[in-house]
């Protein structure tokens, strides 16, 4: 085709502006098969039909070796797609529905849009990177389009980079990083070992048999529990706000060797493993800041631990879910804990995605709370190749710094990936602003290494957190409480109860019990107004996840006719005659931690 200037807000600031080429590549001789769709595979198609295409999408940029030819780098994706089934697959489905199967292609083509370029702007890899993530924008056609858009950078006609944007129902960053290896080793003219992994076919097959069932119902089981008796936000505060709206967070990095010989010397004294030993500090600190007893967080590439699928170039975004009790007295003691409790949570990770929105659904209605992924923790530094991005990899002179990158959205409340842990410890956070200032954030991640070092020295008294790390634990009014494992603020209870129940008067009242937990009484004055206990809490439910911090059900609602002539006294609503009174739940629910 006749070479056109490109157009887009990637390349318009350029002069002159990259010609735009389309190159269709064949691929031919993979197997024709088909199957159900893995678990993974679901779980990440019900966010592709939900989600903004630019949060759910992937990308990554391949850097392309001085003197490689156009011809070399199409050979290489070709061999790729053939290579892989993940890459060969779509999934049909009628209008209105949700994919249940994939066919994988025997042959096809996909195309390369090579944009050329006179040369590269100022900063090329940063180029490279906003390229891929504008081919985010769009979503993919899941029963029709090969699930990679692959822009190839060139200047002059000579490969640079290669930008690609990845459907989530093929790949995930550990898949990623897997095709980039193999990619540049493809490059260098070696030849790729067998596949030891299982395709999306056969681990579906395997998620599907009586063993497979079986470890989907133990992890179901298992997160209910934690569901059921753990907090419902990690970062329950006067100033935070519940994950029903995104936040945008720029991306903190740290890079610091300071840290990479903090973590070895604690992981040599301690004797446990280096990855066991950050996620106790990770876990420490994140508990210590929140001001909770225990740390939920959710583990994304726990689930290629094992060898089947430790390779396997699909998309295996399940969370492990760690919860983590950190009422111990030293950190040694916590670490000690953590090693079980990562593998209890690696064991329950695979399991049916709609199963359990379904459980989370139905939990939310008979706890009268909403589930927060608040906290995220993704270490990717045990890959072959980590999925570090454009920015340079050989940066590893530093001591310690901590750098800013750009803003994205945050549908989350501390997002954190462990890029490397030698030379350098490399992790990159997102905080969201409404929890963390720009300080706060700095000092978590600093404090992460003051942490480590410390350990590395000696065993930590936990309730020095402060004093070792500088982070400081949140802080929260006299009017907050813990009830059922959960912060709790009553004056957040009524406020969200009264708009629940329309603008009736609603009176919160706190009900001590020695050797328990505070338990919460809602009052309301119906007036004219017709309204049963289980309408006020399905009504009050249904706002809690978009609501403000703090808010959780109350464990009893009784219904009076009229406020009284003063209502912010509890005894005076007491007095009143009752209509109604119940729980609201649709079952008892115990509370119990």
């Amino acid at each position: 085709m006749t070479p056109t200037p490109a157009v887009g807000k990637d390349t318009m600031h350029q002069n002159p502006p990259p010609t735009t080429t389309t190159v269709t590549v064949a691929y031919a001789g993979g197997d024709e098969r088909r199957g159900p769709v893995t678990m993974g595979q679901a779980n990440m198609i019900r966010c592709i039909l939900r989600d903004d295409p630019t949060h759910i999408n992937i990308h990554d940029v391949w850097p392309v070796p001085e003197g490689t030819t156009s011809a070399a780098v199409t050979d290489a994706l070709r061999a790729l797609a053939v290579r892989h089934e993940g890459l060969r697959t779509t999934f049909p489905h009628p209008p209105g529905a949700a994919p249940v199967g994939q066919v994988v292609a025997a042959e096809g083509t996909f195309t390369v849009t090579v944009l050329d370029h006179a040369e590269l702007p100022g900063d090329p890899a940063e180029y490279a990177e906003s390229v891929a993530r504008a081919a985010r924008a769009g979503r993919f056609a899941l029963d029709r389009e090969f699930p990679v858009r692959i822009t190839l950078l060139t200047v002059a006609g000579q490969p640079a980079y290669v930008a690609l944007a990845f459907s989530h129902a093929v790949a995930d960053g550990s898949a990623m990083a897997i095709l980039r290896e193999e990619f540049a080793e493809l490059l260098a003219g070696k030849e790729l070992p067998e596949l030891t992994s299982l395709p999306p076919v056969d681990l579906a097959a395997v998620e599907a048999s009586p063993a497979g069932l079986r470890k989907s119902e133990a992890s179901l089981r298992y997160w209910e529990r934690i569901l059921r008796t753990g907090p419902q936000e990690m970062f329950a505060e006067p100033r935070g706000r519940r994950p029903g709206t995104d936040e945008e967070a720029r991306q903190l990095t740290l890079r610091s060797r300071r840290g990479a010989r903090a973590l070895a010397g604690a992981a040599r004294r301690t004797g446990h493993p280096e990855a066991t030993v950050l996620m106790a500090a990770w876990c420490a600190l994140v508990a210590h800041r929140a001001g909770q007893d225990s740390c939920v967080t959710a583990v994304p590439s726990a689930n290629r631990f094992h060898a089947r699928v430790a390779r396997s170039v699909t998309t295996t975004s399940q969370d492990a879910l760690l919860h983590l009790d950190v009422r111990v007295e030293t950190f040694d003691a916590l670490v000690a804990r953590t090693w079980g409790a990562v593998l209890n949570a690696y064991r329950h990770s695979q399991f049916d995605s709609v199963r359990l929105w379904e459980m989370i659904d139905r939990v939310t209605v008979e706890r009268g709370s909403h589930f927060g992924r608040d906290v995220v923790f993704n270490d990717v530094s045990a890959l072959p190749a980590p999925l570090l991005g454009t920015d340079a990899q050989d940066r590893d002179d530093a001591e310690q710094e901590l750098t800013w990158g750009p803003p994205q959205a945050l549908p989350t409340r501390l997002l954190a990936f462990t890029y490397r842990t030698a030379p350098q410890l490399h992790i990159s956070l997102w905080a969201a602003p409404s929890v963390f200032t720009p300080e706060e954030a700095e000092g978590f991640l600093s404090g992460l290494v003051l942490l480590l070092e410390a350990a590395a020295a000696g065993d930590v008294p936990m309730k020095a957190l402060a004093e070792v790390t500088g982070v400081r634990p949140a802080v929260r009014g006299p009017d907050w409480l813990r009830v059922d494992g959960c912060w709790v603020s009553p004056d957040a209870v009524r406020e969200t109860l009264g708009r629940a129940v329309g603008g009736l008067p609603v009176r919160v009242q706190v009900t001590e019990a020695t050797g328990a937990d505070p338990r919460l009484t809602a009052y309301i004055a119906l007036g004219d107004t017709s309204l049963t206990p289980t309408e006020a809490h399905r009504a009050l439910t249904a706002l809690i996840p978009a609501a403000g911090s703090g808010v959780l059900a109350p464990h009893r609602y009784v219904l009076v006719e009229n406020p009284p002539t003063e209502p912010d006294r509890s005894d005076a609503w007491r007095r009143l005659n009752t209509i109604d009174e119940g729980t609201g739940r649709s079952r008892q629910v115990r509370h119990e931690r």
